[in-house]
């Protein structure tokens, strides 16, 4: 009950601070919603990393990379798909649909799709203050990935 006073208390500094005013998610561009679900899930498995135990920053680093690519999460959200419900399928399909003028150097066109499609949704989470929801998906992901505990 503790933490939820927390994050709303977060939340109402957060807002009041910057002056933001409540928005439609549903409205916002795929691509905007994948350029925040992008820092929101790498900002979630950082801090899952660096809370996990103390470590040398270039081996923090090389971890969360190979869990933020585009390839995990293209796994990651296949294994998801049939735990989506149909609003989170469609936002999901809108991202993955969307076309980017750019591309990572180092996935392929489907995963980075994919990724994109799992970066809207997650952006999308976040803009509706959906938090318990997107923590629960990315942890059942990293969970059928075999990383939500892993040590190394």
């Amino acid at each position: 009950m503790e933490e939820s006073a927390v994050v709303t208390d977060f939340l109402k500094a957060y807002k009041d601070t910057f002056h933001l005013k409540q928005t439609d998610a549903a409205s916002y561009s795929p691509l905007v919603l994948a350029y925040m679900g992008d820092a929101v899930y790498e900002l979630m498995i950082r801090t899952m990393v660096v809370k996990r135990r103390n470590m040398q920053v270039n081996k923090m680093h090389r971890k969360s990379a190979s869990l933020v690519k585009a390839e995990t999460q293209a796994r990651l959200i296949k294994l998801l798909e049939t735990e989506l419900t149909e609003e989170e399928l469609a936002v999901f399909k809108r991202g993955r649909n969307a076309k980017s003028a750019t591309m990572a150097k180092h996935a392929t066109m489907i995963d980075y799709r994919m990724a994109t499609g799992f970066e809207a949704l997650i952006g999308y989470l976040f803009l509706t203050e959906r938090f318990v929801r997107m923590v629960e998906l990315t942890g059942m992901g990293l969970d059928k990935l075999g990383e939500f505990g892993a040590d190394e």
